[in-house]
């Protein structure tokens, strides 16, 4: 009878999380005020539009701030390294669409100077979005005609 391999323990971290535990996540409002009011940078998945507009977020690596996390998101994300996390928004309570598991997310505002109207963006990382293509663009606030997928417009009225 050949070797059996044991099951992992039960604190067996799975994607940098202990199983069962909450995955702790950031939300990133990037806006800049190009002089026509204010603008929030969103993106859509070129491959999989079925995963609607969304903005930069993602899970936090453990030791990893807020703000770092937010700041590498939008950079893994957008491509975009020019921002400035200005403060926390609030916080959410919501299990994965998918998976179910849950999850703390923490948004923040952050700005930006990019001028650019849009771009496509191929995702770095190590996350399960690596090597995805997205495309980024900035769109008026308030929301008109664009929906954030997964209730990510929650804290929008805070800004």
């Amino acid at each position: 009878m050949p070797p059996s391999t044991p099951p992992p323990p039960d604190d067996a971290a799975v994607d940098g999380v202990v199983d069962g535990a909450v995955r702790e996540r950031v939300a990133c409002y990037v806006v800049r005020d190009l002089g026509d009011g204010l603008e929030l940078l969103v993106f859509d998945h070129v491959d999989f539009p079925d995963a609607g507009t969304q903005v930069p977020a993602g899970g936090m690596d453990p030791g990893e701030s807020v703000s770092e996390a937010a700041t590498r998101e939008v950079s893994e994300e957008c491509g975009l390294s020019t921002v400035a996390v200005v403060r926390e928004l609030g916080t959410s309570d919501r299990p994965h669409a998918e998976t179910g598991r849950a999850q703390h997310t923490t948004y923040v505002l952050a700005t930006t100077t990019d001028a650019r109207p849009g771009w496509t963006w191929r995702v770095g990382g190590n996350g399960e979005d690596e090597g995805l293509l997205f495309r980024c663009w900035f769109t008026p606030l308030p929301l008109d005609g664009v929906e954030l997928s997964g209730h990510q417009d929650e804290f929008l009225s805070t800004l």
